[in-house]
Formats: structure tokens, sequence, C-alpha cells
């Protein structure tokens, strides 16, 4: 029988193959909803949407995109946001 923490649908069955060769059910927590821009909602791209102890492994280049308010903005939203800027 499954213990009682892996019941719940937060965590997802995974078909792993042992060692032995049988397969057998594992149960991983689920990954987090993708990172979202702070000005219009629009999920973001090429934000990674992994758990928090994969993004501390990853280098920072691959955590965010290399550019001003990149990972809080979306492109469309910071190119209003530089134009705006600019302005003042």
């Amino acid at each position: 029988m499954v213990s009682g923490r892996h019941k719940s649908r937060s965590m997802r069955k995974v078909s792993r193959r042992t060692p032995k060769g049988r397969a057998s059910l594992t149960f991983r927590k689920r990954k987090p909803s993708k990172a979202v821009c702070g000005g219009c909602g629009k999920p973001l791209s090429g934000v990674p949407r992994e758990r928090p102890y994969k993004m501390q492994k990853m280098p920072k280049t691959s955590k965010r995109p290399q550019r001003p308010y990149g990972g809080v903005l979306c492109s469309s939203c910071t190119r209003k946001a530089i134009i705006k800027k600019a302005r003042k």
C-alpha cells in the first residue's frame, strides 16, 4: 500500500525501471507553474520551470534572459519600460 503522503494529487507518479529489471512506481513532486511577466501576466519565455533545488544548481545565465528586466518583464513590456525611461 502507498504511504499517506503519496496519496495526494500533488505528487506525480513516475514509472522507473529497477536494477532487477521490473518497473516500479515512484512519486515525485510536480513542477512549479511558469514564471509570469510583472506587467501583463504573460508567461515568460527563457525562464525554466524547475524546482528550487534544481534552480540552485543551474548557472545564472540559464535562469533568466540576458537583458534589462530579464526574468521579470516580457519582451514587449521591457521595450515599453525602456522607452518610458528614456523619455523622462
